[in-house]
């Protein structure tokens, strides 16, 4: 097969990465499959790169994806990216393909979805009913409110410690224009983002949160982004209690949305039991893998 390798020009560039793109065709200029690699920008993950890949299926084993990842790996370190990640659905064709292209498998995902016509709303009232001495939960939609702003940004260091096995994210840090910032871009998109926190009583700040993105048209089914307690109010049950209300205010907004989706790394046992109490059935595993270039 007689195949070009073509650079495109990629629009995709955001405040904290940009985006390389290419296309493989044949001698009919048909495409064969496309690359995408996101170079992060920010400090503690200007080493990182993210690789997507997809084949057309009549066109896989032909060296399309090959010299589709050649391409990108060598982009990776002509921009001084250190490792490569990729994620692949276990037992698929790019499952298989990273493996004999010398990634290294770093993390486990299971992925759950949890679906809102079978959720039981007495059990899920009587987990947020349930008294949590010492916190309230508050929530919103879009942008923090700018009274919890500050501390909201702070209670993101919830999640530095959550089991991720061997995957390198490099460091991240959150501050009020980051969450700002991401919630924006959210609702450029035309998503719409709610977050549900658990406030400590004590001083107003906020000891916990749950984030969850629901599609702009209020159907199909929305994503859970991130669910995390200080260490310091850990044992409380509030990761529970947010997320079973989180469930609860989406299911009674939008009686056009299916599900909810959720993925947790394999090893995290205690979110996993949190998703399996309140009804989210296990759907597919994925694996997240690094290239050391």
């Amino acid at each position: 097969m007689s195949l070009r390798i073509t650079p495109l020009t990629d629009p995709a560039h955001g405040p904290r990465s940009r985006r390389l793109a290419w296309l493989a065709s044949d001698a009919d200029s048909i495409p064969a499959g496309a690359a995408f690699l996101r170079l992060f920008t920010d400090p503690g993950q200007e080493h990182l790169a993210e690789l997507t890949l997809h084949v057309h299926p009549a066109e896989r084993r032909k060296r399309v994806g090959s010299r589709l990842l050649d391409a990108a790996v060598a982009a990776a370190r002509d921009n001084a990216r250190r490792r490569v990640v990729a994620q692949a659905e276990a037992r698929s064709p790019g499952d298989r393909f990273l493996e004999a292209r010398g990634f290294r498998k770093v993390l486990t995902l299971r992925c759950s979805r949890l679906s809102l016509a079978d959720v039981d709303t007495a059990a899920l009232a009587g987990i947020i009913e349930r008294p949590h001495p010492g916190y309230r939960l508050v929530s919103w939609r879009g942008v923090v409110p700018h009274g919890l702003a500050q501390t909201f940004a702070a209670s993101r260091r919830a999640m530095d410690d959550m089991p991720m096995e061997d995957t390198d994210h490099g460091s991240v840090t959150w501050d009020v224009d980051r969450v700002r910032a991401a919630a924006k871009a959210v609702e450029q998109r035309g998503d719409l983002l709610h977050t549900v926190v658990a406030i400590d009583a004590s001083n107003g700040s906020v000891a916990g949160f749950t984030e969850l993105v629901v599609p702009g048209n209020g159907t199909g089914d929305g994503q859970h982004y991130g669910t995390g307690v200080l260490p310091e109010h850990r044992g409380h049950g509030l990761g529970r209690w947010m997320k079973a209300e989180s469930i609860r205010q989406v299911h009674g907004l939008y009686p056009g949305l299916g599900g909810l989706l959720t993925d947790t790394a394999d090893s995290n046992t205690h979110m996993r039991h949190i998703n399996d109490s309140l009804g989210y059935t296990p759907t597919h595993t994925t694996h997240q893998y690094q290239l050391d270039t």
